[in-house]
């Protein structure tokens, strides 16, 4: 069995096999980077180094963490990080047995994610401020989101040279690093040619010529920069709900489900793994149908 002289390097290390080997995104790579760190700080606080930790041990960091208030669906993502670790350093020969073998995962329910009616989106759309110079690029995301069911992370990295307006599709890059064809839709189409035109007149910073959805100051847009957008949207069009863009790739699937597409479309569209991810819309639209005849069938309404 190695011998851990660093364990920063083995973090470290632990990292650089996540880029290179499994080609993981950015955001999973800093957040099973935190969790590592996070399990560390915990074993330094009990004096245990990182190869000694049993299954009893790991169990007690995760109670911790439910001590601190953390949810059940944040912690069973923290588990997923530790258990990568361990595999990892079971690999690289730095332990003999992986201790998070036996570990649970904590339960939690089927979380049924928010979704916009069409009128809502509409409302979003007419909220736009049509003298406001961000006006058409805003309103061009919103209908790429809604439209499209891209990840907001895919559409901030949205390349101009793998965009064909022509044929109607763009390529996004999304988890793992896999890419797809993803259709878009008409209005998508013309707001994006519009913004285009408006784009043409900007300057840009360097490196972000390729970069389809720019901010103000010619960069490229954050994920928060269009949080912010589509929440001031939903907030402008009176919509109570807590509305991100995750909101709107929901409201994509959950209304082409419900307009009579296959789920394994919808699953290709969405870029999703495994079926099991998509499915969690059938549950939602199985919600839906009992409310409408809560609300609707004489037999509940007398």
């Amino acid at each position: 069995m190695r011998l851990i002289r660093n364990t920063k390097l083995v973090i470290r290390d632990f990292c650089n096999y996540l880029q290179l080997e499994r080609g993981l995104s950015l955001n999973t790579l800093e957040s099973y980077g935190r969790d590592a760190t996070h399990l560390v700080e915990f074993l330094d606080s009990i004096r245990v180094p990182l190869n000694e930790a049993d299954t009893d041990i790991l169990h007690t960091f995760l109670c911790t963490l439910r001590d601190m208030g953390i949810a059940p669906r944040s912690q069973a993502r923290i588990l997923s990080g530790i258990r990568s670790l361990y595999r990892f350093m079971r690999m690289e020969g730095y332990i003999d047995t992986d201790p998070c073998e036996l570990l649970e995962a904590p339960q939690f329910g089927k979380h049924l994610p928010e979704v916009l009616s069409l009128e809502e989106i509409d409302n979003m759309i007419l909220a736009l401020d049509p003298d406001k110079a961000e006006t058409p690029r805003n309103h061009a995301i919103i209908e790429t989101l809604y439209g499209s069911g891209v990840r907001v992370s895919e559409l901030t990295d949205i390349r101009i040279s793998q965009t064909n307006l022509d044929d109607g599709y763009v390529l996004v890059t999304g988890k793992g690093n896999k890419q797809r064809l993803v259709p878009l839709s008409p209005e998508s189409i013309a707001l994006i040619k519009d913004y285009l035109e408006i784009r043409a007149q900007q300057k840009i910073k360097p490196g972000c010529d390729d970069i389809l959805f720019l901010n103000r100051r010619g960069g490229q847009m954050t994920r928060v920069m269009v949080f912010y957008v589509v929440r001031d949207l939903a907030s402008r069009a009176g919509i109570t709900k807590k509305v991100s863009p995750h909101t709107l790739r929901h409201s994509f699937a959950t209304h082409l489900l419900e307009g009579g597409a296959n789920l394994r479309a919808i699953q290709e569209m969405l870029g999703h793994e495994s079926i099991s991810t998509t499915e969690i819309y059938l549950h939602l639209d199985k919600t839906r149908l009992r409310q409408e005849l809560l609300d609707h069938h004489p037999l509940y309404n007398r």
